[in-house]
C-alpha cells in the first residue's frame, strides 16, 4: 500500500514536471518564432535604391514628399515610416525588393467585389507604415521596422515572373501601407502591366497627389480605407489626418481607376450614425453612387483588445443609411454568411454574385450586365 502511494506521488511529480517543461519549451519556441529579428545594420548605399519624391534642403537635410507627413530627415535618420533613410544627403528606400509578405489571396479578401470575382492574386507587403493605427490587425508587419521582420530578396522582375508561375492573373500591394514601399510597388506595377496582368493596391489613402498620379496609370483598381469621417478619430486612433484621404479618393476617381471604399466600424470610436450618414453623402456626391462601400466588422486587435466586436445590428444600420442616401453597392464584411456579402442588382433586386466569406458560389453577370434584367453593373469583370 505504501509502495503504491509512493508510486502514485512519484507519477504525479513526473507529470507536473513534464507539464512545466512542456510549457517552458512551448513558450520558448513561440518567443523565438514571434520575436523581432535582431538589427542587422543598414546595408551600404550602393546596395540601396534611391527614393523618389524628396527634396534636398542643404546641410545634409532632406524632406520626403511621398506622403502627407513630408518628413524632414537629418543625416543618418529615417522618416516616420522607418523605411526611408538619409545617407549623405540622399534619401534611400530600405525595403526596395525586400518584401516580408508574399501570398496568394482571393481578390475578395482586399476587399474588392467588382474586380475579377473568384480570381486569385499574388500579394506583396513589406515592413512598416506611415500610420500608427491602434486597431491594426497586421501590426506584426506594419508596426515593425525592416530589421524586425523576416524578408526575402525579390526584384520587380522576379515578382512579376512569380505571379505568372503560380497562375495569378493579378498582383496586389497590400497588408501594410504600400506608400512606404512606393518605388518597389511602382516598378512591379509597370512591369506587370507590360505583361498584361491586372494590378491594384489597398491603401490608407495618405499618399501625396504627385506620386499618386504617377502611379495610377499602372493600376487597374484601388481599395482605400476611409477609417472614419472625423479628424479626431484620425488624430487619436491612427496618428493621421482625414483630409489627405478624401483628396486621394477624389484623385483616383478623376483618373478613372476602379475604386472601392472600406470603413471598419469600431464600437464607440467611429460608429456614430450621424457621422456615417455624412460620410455616405460625401461618397455619393464626390465619388458617385456606383462606388462600392464595404462596412467591415471590427474584432479586437493590437492595442484595442478591450473593445468588443462590432454588433451586427450596427453594421446593418450603417448599410441601411448608406442605401437610404443612394449608394447602390453597400457590403458588410468580416461577417461570413451575411447576405450583404453578396451583390444584388440595384434595378431588379436579384442576387447576381453570391459570396460566402471569400468564396464566390454564384456568378450571374453577362458581359458586365445583370443576367436577369440587363442592368449594367460597374466594375472590371473580364
Amino acid at each position: 500500500m505504501v509502495t503504491d502511494n509512493w508510486k502514485s506521488r512519484t507519477r504525479r511529480v513526473i507529470e507536473i514536471v513534464a507539464i512545466i517543461l512542456f510549457v517552458v519549451i512551448g513558450v520558448t519556441i513561440i518567443l523565438q518564432t514571434t520575436a523581432p529579428s535582431p538589427p542587422q545594420g543598414v546595408p551600404p548605399k550602393e546596395k540601396l535604391t534611391e527614393a523618389r519624391y524628396y527634396q534636398k534642403l542643404g546641410d545634409g537635410m532632406v524632406q520626403c514628399q511621398l506622403c502627407f507627413r513630408k518628413c524632414t530627415i537629418q543625416e543618418g535618420a529615417r522618416g516616420v515610416c522607418e523605411n526611408r533613410i538619409n545617407i549623405g544627403g540622399t534619401l534611400y528606400s530600405l525595403v526596395y525588393a525586400n518584401p516580408c509578405a508574399i501570398q496568394i489571396d482571393p481578390v475578395e479578401k482586399e476587399p474588392l467585389f467588382h474586380l475579377l470575382p473568384g480570381d486569385t492574386t499574388l500579394c506583396f507587403g513589406t515592413a512598416s507604415c506611415n500610420q500608427k493605427c491602434l486597431f491594426c490587425h497586421n501590426w506584426h508587419m506594419s508596426q515593425r521596422t525592416v530589421e524586425e521582420t523576416d524578408n526575402i530578396a525579390l526584384s520587380p522582375e522576379e515578382a512579376v515572373t512569380m505571379a505568372a508561375e503560380v497562375g495569378c492573373n493579378s498582383i496586389s500591394f497590400t497588408y501594410n501601407e504600400p506608400t512606404v514601399f512606393y518605388e518597389y510597388m511602382y516598378d512591379i506595377a509597370k512591369l506587370a502591366k507590360e505583361m498584361g496582368l491586372v494590378t491594384y493596391f489597398h491603401s490608407n489613402g495618405t499618399i501625396n497627389p504627385e506620386p499618386l498620379r504617377a502611379l495610377l496609370p499602372y493600376m487597374d483598381a484601388a481599395c482605400i480605407d476611409l477609417k472614419a469621417f472625423t479628424e479626431e478619430f484620425y488624430l487619436n486612433v491612427s496618428s493621421s489626418e482625414l483630409e489627405p484621404v478624401l483628396r486621394t479618393l477624389k484623385i483616383i476617381k478623376e483618373e478613372g481607376v476602379w475604386l472601392e471604399v472600406v470603413n471598419l466600424l469600431i464600437p464607440t470610436l467611429n460608429d456614430d450614425m450621424d457621422k456615417l450618414r455624412e460620410m455616405c453623402i460625401w461618397i455619393r456626391d464626390n465619388l458617385g453612387e456606383d462606388t462600392p462601400l464595404h462596412f467591415s466588422r471590427f474584432f479586437p486587435a493590437y492595442k484595442l483588445l478591450k473593445l468588443p466586436p462590432t454588433p451586427l445590428e450596427t453594421l446593418d444600420k450603417a448599410r441601411e443609411i448608406a442605401q437610404e442616401v443612394g449608394l447602390k453597392y453597400v457590403y458588410i464584411g468580416n461577417a461570413p454568411g451575411h447576405i450583404a456579402n453578396s451583390t444584388f442588382c440595384p434595378q431588379c433586386g436579384e442576387l447576381i454574385i453570391k459570396r460566402v466569406g471569400f468564396i464566390v458560389q454564384q456568378y450571374l453577370l453577362k458581359e458586365g450586365r445583370c443576367a436577369y434584367c440587363g442592368y449594367p453593373i460597374p466594375g472590371i469583370w473580364d
